[in-house]
C-alpha cells in the first residue's frame, strides 16, 4: 500500500482553506494544516498552530514538516479603503500574509517537495484592480509573479506552480468588518463562488491530470470579470 500524498495547507481552518483541506482529506491525502485555530469537521488534518503574519517565526514551525507532495497557500484576509484613507499597517499585514508568507513557506519547503509535486497559491480576481481595494489587489497581483517565477525555476523538477483566483466567494471574509468599505457584488451568474468549487479546481491542479499546467492564473468568478 503506497503512502498517502502529503499536502501542506495554510489557512486551513476557515473558508477556502478549510474547503481545500476537506477535499484533500476526502481524496485520501495526508494534510498538515498551518493556521491559527484548530481545523474542525470530519477527518482531522495534522495541525501546526501558526500565525501567517509572523513570517520570521514560520521556518521554525516548518522544521518538523517531512517530505511534501503539494503546498497550498490559502491563508488570507482583506482590508479595504480608498485613497486618502489607506492604512500602512493594513497594507503591511496583507503583504505579509499573502506574499511574504508564501515566499518563506516555499523557500523553507522547496527541498522537501517531491519531484513532480504541486504548488497552488490562492489569489483573487481582484488582482486586476478594484476601486477601494488597491492594497489588497496589489498583494494578490504579486502572487501571479511569484507563481510564474517559481514555475520556471521548478520546471526541471516537474513541480507545477499555479494561482487559483476566485471572485467573491461565500466565506467568512465577506462578512469581515475590515472590508466593509467594499461590499461584495453578486456575479452575473447570480450566486457567489462556492468554496467547494475553488477546492475542486485546486484538487484538479494537484492531481495527475493537472501536471501540464504551470505558471498560470486560473480565474473562477461567476462571470464577474466579463
Amino acid at each position: 500500500m503506497p503512502e498517502p500524498r502529503h499536502a501542506v495547507v495554510t489557512g486551513a481552518s476557515s473558508g477556502i482553506g478549510a474547503a481545500i483541506t476537506a477535499r484533500l482529506l476526502d481524496e485520501g491525502w495526508q494534510v498538515t494544516a498551518l493556521c491559527r485555530t484548530r481545523p474542525t469537521g470530519g477527518a482531522a488534518p495534522r495541525w501546526i498552530p501558526a500565525d501567517l503574519s509572523d513570517t520570521a517565526g514560520l521556518p521554525a514551525l516548518l522544521a518538523e514538516v517531512g517530505p511534501v507532495d503539494a503546498v497550498v497557500h490559502a491563508a488570507g484576509l482583506q482590508r479595504s479603503a480608498r485613497l486618502g484613507q489607506l492604512s500602512t499597517d493594513d497594507g503591511a499585514l496583507m503583504w505579509n500574509v499573502h506574499v511574504q508568507a508564501a515566499a518563506v513557506l516555499l523557500d523553507a519547503l522547496v527541498g522537501r517537495i517531491a519531484d513532480g509535486g504541486r504548488v497552488v497559491l490562492i489569489g483573487s480576481r481582484t488582482m486586476t484592480g478594484v476601486a477601494g481595494k488597491s492594497q489588497y489587489a496589489a498583494t494578490k497581483a504579486a502572487l501571479a509573479a511569484l507563481a510564474r517565477s517559481w514555475a520556471a525555476e521548478l520546471a526541471p523538477r516537474r513541480i507545477t506552480v499555479n494561482v487559483v483566483a476566485p471572485g467573491p466567494t461565500d466565506t467568512p471574509m465577506l462578512r469581515d468588518p475590515g472590508r466593509s468599505a467594499t461590499p461584495p457584488v453578486t456575479p452575473p451568474l447570480g450566486t457567489l463562488v462556492a468554496p467547494s468549487d475553488v477546492a475542486g479546481l485546486t484538487a484538479f491542479l494537484l492531481g495527475t491530470e493537472g501536471g501540464s499546467i504551470t505558471g498560470q492564473t486560473l480565474i473562477m468568478c461567476g462571470g464577474a470579470s466579463l
